[in-house]
């Protein structure tokens, strides 16, 4: 389904002209009944909901993402400034407030399943008319699954060339001409051989309408691969690097209010504890102690300096009891493999049915995945202040929206009472999704009557954050007798309803224990996504069988996709070397359907140097899809693709992984150097994931506390990497977890080409050892 181009419409125009003189100028982008957020300073005029340009014709753009250092921040600004025509070193950002008009439609169509019980997909809202009701009643403004340029590329370029609109309008006035014939370059109108600033013709332009359809410049924003090489100077480059590399960019733990004070918290056991006992004698001995606040699940201290509440906390030394069932992993890996081995599965995808075929099975295999944190750089840190009705947040979130119900909650106001100012984050990997601590700070603030800031140690973000879940899979593959052809596909996968209790959580406020008891028992099809082969084989099936565990599961970067594809491009590889055919030519024999998935293939195999895959050569391959439904699609989804070719040995036991190649097709690629930099971080953050940062559990508490003890790679552990991309005119499409879901089975894949023992295991383990 195609949609048409927005209408604008001048509506109210010289609304908000009160004491400040701020003018807004707003325009119908899209059918949302919502008034504009953003409020006119003086002598500044808003443009719907996006655009606020000061009198001097600076330009600001509000940008309803978190910025967790994908560079989301510049794509908006640097959409925005394309389509105006506007100088890049006079266009800014700003955090854009919670409201309904950037709710995001294409994530609560791809999160249906999550909040549309009748609905097994997308596909049961084809018109996506309840998938954006439920975005803005929510208001669903939630940064993850990449749909930002989905969502949010088409109402910027109609705001950006309403504007130009105007201030062509208004320079054409001036010099008698038609303003069809004008345009906009570095900040100034030209035409008619002449020019004038976007500040000398700003005022007049507010008495302009703007086209009831948008008239968008003929090329979309589009860098091609070729046009920027690496190193090489940026047209648009990065808004936040400078202020990051010199250390003068503000994130959450640089807030500084007055009167402020520091709180660190102790939280209980991963599953269902409660706090049983503490030593609030001991604490008043710490010099700089403000006070003590506990909760049900959870203690923190308050003190001038962090350190001094750290060091109170520690002192009261806080007990907490099982009021049911704790993390352990000795109960984990057996309720999994009773699970996989005599569970009854949910069948989520189907294309045929191969049941009978895979009666006596050619080949089978298990996978098993350990959970793993998400373990961002920057540790969980929120700032609140309560004072007059009002509550104040500053925190950085994928979910204002919901840390703002949370916190208005715990803080005895209203959600209308609650001002979320949001900040980048520090990494995330989608652990920000999580606003719990958006409670805990705002309870803490009221309890204690001050401005306080909270940030968790690496102990509690490694203790409370959860894990992506565990997974045990098995994988059946029937063949011809001449081992010509797969016939028939089974993938069997028992693990959590991870997606609907992390949905619960985020959506519905619930908390860990309840979203747990929620899930149980409940087929979840994003917690199977990706896990459907993409390969032509005539009778093929996923299902779920679903494990209740004690232990809380979250998001993690790659989601279901990361394990998926681990899964099927090991066992694929099997089934190459099990018909001795080359594993490369294998795949493309059978993804007849995806000419684009195939010339990523054929191009990371030059790149690489591939060479068969043969036995010593230390190379494997592996290729994934992620889709993402978007009705302005004339397909009605739009695609990326990513092959990747690894150089990997092992070495002393340990996995040592030279070179990672990666060709990627993202469609049409607004700025290079962000998508470059997007998937060479996936591939580092897949090769995390493919040899550590897993943790086991005992008695509730990780067995990894710590980053050193992750086994993440170290600088000198990271291979050479090549990035090449398609050129492509496709719907763009968000390279941020694709970068990271094919390096595990590429890994996986070389190293049996290496030692001829099948790693099976994330980490990477093999059988043989």
């Amino acid at each position: 389904m195609r949609l048409s181009p927005p209408r604008l419409t001048r509506r109210g125009l010289l609304i908000g002209a009160g004491a400040t003189g701020g003018l807004l100028a707003a325009f119908a982008l899209v059918p949302r009944r919502f008034a504009s957020p953003l409020l006119a300073g003086k002598d500044e005029h808003v443009f719907d909901s996006f655009i606020r340009i000061a009198k001097d014709g600076t330009v600001s753009v509000a940008v309803p993402f978190c910025e967790m250092g994908q560079g989301i921040t510049t794509l908006v600004a640097q959409i925005i400034a394309m389509e105006l025509g506007a100088d890049w070193k006079r266009v800014g950002v700003e955090p854009a407030p919670v409201s309904p008009v950037f709710a995001d439609p294409v994530l609560a169509a791809h999160w249906s399943p999550l909040w549309l019980p009748l609905a097994p997909s997308a596909a049961a809202d084809p018109a996506g008319v309840l998938s954006t009701r439920h975005a803005e009643n929510g208001p669903l403004m939630v940064t993850a699954d990449g749909t930002a340029l989905a969502a949010f590329e088409a109402p910027l370029r109609a705001a950006a060339a309403g504007v130009r609109a105007m201030l062509t309008q208004a320079a054409a006035a001036k010099w008698g001409v038609g303003w069809e014939t004008c345009d906009t370059r570095d900040h100034f109108v030209t035409g008619a051989g002449k020019r004038l600033g976007f500040a000398q013709v700003l005022d007049d332009a507010l008495t302009y309408e703007p086209p009831s359809l948008p008239v968008l410049r003929a090329e979309p924003p589009h860098e091609k691969p070729g046009d920027v090489p690496e190193g090489a100077r940026l047209r648009y480059p990065r808004l936040d690097l400078p202020a990051k590399a010199d250390g003068s960019f503000v994130f959450a733990g640089d807030v500084r209010l007055p009167g402020m004070v520091h709180a660190a918290i102790a939280h209980g056991p991963q599953g269902d504890s409660v706090l049983s006992s503490y030593d609030k004698q001991a604490a008043a001995r710490v010099k700089g102690l403000v006070g003590v606040v506990k909760a049900k699940r959870w203690l923190a201290a308050v003190a001038t300096t962090w350190f001094a509440a750290e060091k109170a906390l520690k002192a009261m030394d806080p007990r907490f009891k099982a009021a049911g069932r704790v993390a352990d992993s000795a109960a984990i890996e057996p309720a999994m493999d009773v699970a996989l081995r005599k569970g009854e599965g949910t069948v989520l995808f189907k294309d045929g049915d191969p049941t009978e075929l895979l009666h006596k099975p050619s080949l089978s295999a298990r996978y098993d995945v350990e959970p793993a944190l998400t373990a961002p750089l920057e540790t969980a840190t929120a700032t609140a202040r309560l004072r007059d009705g009002k509550l104040e947040l500053w925190i950085a979130t994928q979910a204002p929206e919901a840390a703002r119900v949370a916190a208005a909650r715990a803080g005895g106001v209203s959600p209308a009472s609650v001002i979320v100012y949001p900040m980048h984050a520090g990494g995330s990997f989608d652990a920000r999704l999580d606003v719990r601590i958006a409670a805990e700070v705002a309870a803490i603030a009221r309890e204690v009557g001050r401005p306080v800031q909270l940030t968790w140690s690496r102990w509690q973000e490694s203790l409370a954050s959860f894990p992506r879940t565990p997974v045990s899979a098995l994988l059946m593959a029937a063949m011809s007798p001449d081992k010509s052809q797969l016939l028939g596909w089974r993938t069997r996968m028992a693990l959590p309803a991870t997606a609907i209790e992390a949905g619960a959580r985020l959506l519905d406020g619930m908390g860990a224990v309840d979203a747990l008891a929620f899930a149980k028992g409940k087929a979840d099809v994003l917690a199977c996504e990706g896990a459907m082969p993409l390969y032509t084989i005539p009778e093929r099936m996923v299902d779920h069988v679903p494990v209740a565990l004690s232990l809380p599961t979250g998001r993690q970067r790659g989601n279901a996709h990361l394990y998926a594809a681990f899964f099927t491009e090991s066992f694929i590889d099997e089934c190459a070397h099990f018909a001795r055919h080359e594993p490369l030519s294998f795949r493309v024999g059978m993804l007849g359907g995806l000419p684009r998935l195939v010339a990523c293939l054929q191009g990371v195999a030059r790149m690489a140097m591939w060479g068969g895959g043969a036995d010593a050569s230390g190379q494997g391959i592996a290729c994934h899809r992620m889709d993402l439904a978007d009705g302005s699609s004339e397909t009605g989804q739009r695609s990326g693709f990513i092959a990747v070719v690894a150089t990997a040995r092992q070495e002393n036991g340990a996995v040592r992984v030279d070179r990672l190649s990666a060709y990627a097709d993202i469609g049409r690629i607004v700025n290079v150097d962000v998508a470059r930099q997007q998937i060479e971080g996936g591939l580092v953050f897949g090769l995390g994931q493919a040899i550590g940062g897993s943790t086991a559990y005992a008695r509730g508490l990780p067995s990894a506390g710590r980053l050193s003890q992750l086994g993440l790679p170290l600088l000198a552990d990271c291979p050479k990497v090549d990035i090449a991309f398609a050129d492509s005119s496709d719907q763009p499409f968000d390279p941020g977890e694709l970068g990271a879901v094919a390096v595990a089975p590429a890994i996986a894949n070389a190293l049996f080409s290496a030692t001829g023992l099948r790693f099976r295991r994330l980490p990477l383990i093999s059988e043989g050892l």
